[in-house]
């Protein structure tokens, strides 16, 4: 299937955040789509339970995305009524969960989604993200690694950037490190993988090494509030107030109510 975590680092916990959520959105699109081709390859050599549940699961992803959450939580009900045991009908559906605030609800039903499908490199890290935001690190990391043995899973950076966030949320800088360096020798533009990047260099105070890659980030992705603070944060700890003084602008231009731009003005105090 096309991602908050409990952090140690405060500074950073909002973008994580954002991360987390946007490569989960990211990877239900995908798991949803590859079982759709394969409807197509082979539309004779299925169930009518499983036609049913692939049928019922695109129309609650489609209800889910247009934001119609109680149309879309009665049609993925039907699918894994119909067939509990079809992963992207199991996901979905914990998707949806997770959307409206029900957590224990979405972890089980991410499970059932690895018990149909345990080496799916999707389901994996698609559970795996849940466990993280749910302060299971090392659990979630495993699972983001069963992702990458699959040789069918299309997006090994999204897995292994998942696996360097959740270990810079446990503090595990060293593992971060070197999860994150595996997304980018396979993306080297992957934006998330970069902006992790920015936050584990800043983290370790090494404030060169964060601006080059929040450079890399600004060559290939627009700024947010909470990328625009960092990117703030790492300019006054490199003692260039006039970089600073540009973020700082920039974000109380384009976000000026967010709680982001409040602290850009304590920090400076005006």
């Amino acid at each position: 299937m096309n991602m908050p975590i409990e952090l140690k680092f405060k500074s950073i916990k909002p973008p994580l955040a954002a991360i987390m959520q946007l490569l989960m959105l990211l990877t239900v699109l995908v798991l949803v789509s590859a079982c759709a081709s394969k409807q197509t390859e082979d539309p004779y050599d299925k169930s009518q339970n499983r036609k049913a549940a692939e049928s019922n699961t695109s129309l609650g992803l489609e209800y889910m995305n247009r934001g119609q959450y109680e149309v879309a939580l009665g049609k993925l009900k039907r699918a894994v009524k119909a067939d509990p045991g079809y992963a992207p009908g199991q996901t979905v559906l914990a998707v949806l969960y997770e959307r409206i605030g029900e957590m224990d609800l979405a972890g089980k039903h991410y499970h059932k989604a690895y018990e149909a499908d345990p080496t799916n490199g999707d389901v994996n890290n698609n559970y795996g993200t849940y466990l993280c935001k749910t302060g299971k690190e090392d659990k979630a990391i495993e699972h983001f690694l069963i992702a990458l043995d699959d040789p069918f899973y299309s997006s090994p950076s999204v897995a292994l950037t998942n696996a360097g966030s959740c270990a810079l949320g446990k503090g595990d800088l060293l593992a971060a490190d070197e999860y994150l360096r595996g997304a980018l020798r396979i993306e080297p533009e992957f934006p998330d993988a970069l902006m992790a990047m920015v936050m584990l260099n800043y983290e370790q105070q090494n404030y060169l090494k964060s601006r080059a890659f929040m450079q890399r980030y600004e060559a290939i992705a627009s700024h947010d509030a909470t990328s625009l603070l960092l990117a703030y944060k790492i300019e006054i700890a490199s003692g260039d107030t006039k970089a600073a003084s540009k973020y700082k602008r920039s974000l109380e231009a384009s976000f000026p109510k967010s709680d982001q731009a409040a602290e850009a003005r304590r920090i400076s105090g005006k």
